[in-house]
């Protein structure tokens, strides 16, 4: 598989044929979906869609599942939001997330994991669903809670596809960030809160040993700005560990929310990095064999 090929070609129909796909567009968004679920499908997925309402209309979660072999009640989430503001075509918010996600997923469609995968594109992260009980992860989330389902872990992928190798080219929410981090924006991070602390380690120190792409980990509470600042957070409400992979958004893309994320801004050949070591962990995490 040709992975920079593959995401690219994802962010492209996203960001560059559907363009802005805000909570105010659900013919772009059903657009959006419809071809999530395409792609699920062609890698051999059974695809599920999980419908819920917002301000008169109906948005859609896209659910697949790669059963577990052995213990399948146990589950693992890698899900990411398709939708955008309107301000924005939105390649690395979050076509970029996206399109890791669908690659992960035909990554993965012939292995047998011993716990069971799901993948989950949400609809309606950003404003105004943004942190709030209409988020579609919240939906999702709740529904597993309601369910009893046993969630190990969730894994968010939220803007994966910008990098820079100038200094300074990196910024924190608290200056003394600036004295543990880097200061150029060429590694990929991942975040969680306190009681994810755990499940954020065991991921990270896979994704360090198997991607050939600096990798930084965060732990802290919600007080610190961006640590919650995804579909995470609505796992984190139910009680599932969960982190969020991350270019750090705003701390380091210029273009988050403006009509400059665009396809050709992003670093495909990073991006696929990420995405072999998600691989990787994944595969540790849930048993994976090919």
């Amino acid at each position: 598989m040709d992975i920079p090929g593959y995401l690219q070609s994802v962010v492209t129909f996203l960001a560059g044929q559907i363009g802005h796909r805000s909570y105010e567009d659900p013919q772009r968004l059903d657009q959006a979906a419809d071809h999530i679920a395409g792609r699920f499908a062609a890698a051999g997925y059974a695809v599920a869609r999980q419908p819920f309402s917002f301000r008169g209309a109906v948005y859609h979660n896209i659910i697949a599942e790669l059963k577990g072999s052995t213990a399948p009640g146990q589950v693992l989430v890698v899900g990411a939001h398709y939708d955008t503001v309107r301000t924005t075509p939105g390649a690395d918010d979050n076509a970029s997330g996206v399109a890791g996600m669908l690659a992960l997923a035909e990554l993965l469609a012939r292995s047998k994991p011993a716990s069971t995968v799901r993948f989950v594109a949400f609809a309606l992260e950003e404003p105004p669903a943004y942190r709030t009980r209409h988020m579609g992860s919240y939906h999702y989330a709740r529904s597993l809670k309601e369910k009893g389902e046993d969630v190990r872990g969730m894994i968010c992928l939220e803007m994966i596809g910008f990098f820079s190798d100038d200094r300074g080219s990196q910024f924190y929410p608290l200056p003394f960030f600036k004295l543990a981090f880097p200061s150029r924006g060429n590694y990929i991070a991942l975040v969680g809160n306190m009681r994810s602390r755990k499940f954020t380690q065991v991921i990270v120190g896979t994704l360090r040993k198997a991607a050939d792409l600096p990798v930084v980990r965060l732990n802290a509470p919600p007080v610190v700005l961006g640590i919650d600042f995804s579909d995470h957070w609505s796992f984190n409400k139910f009680g599932y560990p969960a982190l969020m992979v991350t270019d750090t958004a705003f701390f380091r893309n210029r273009n988050y929310h403006a009509p400059t994320d665009l396809p050709d801004t992003l670093d495909y050949a990073r991006m696929a990095k990420v995405v072999e070591g998600l691989k990787a962990a994944i595969e540790e995490w849930t048993g994976c064999v090919e």
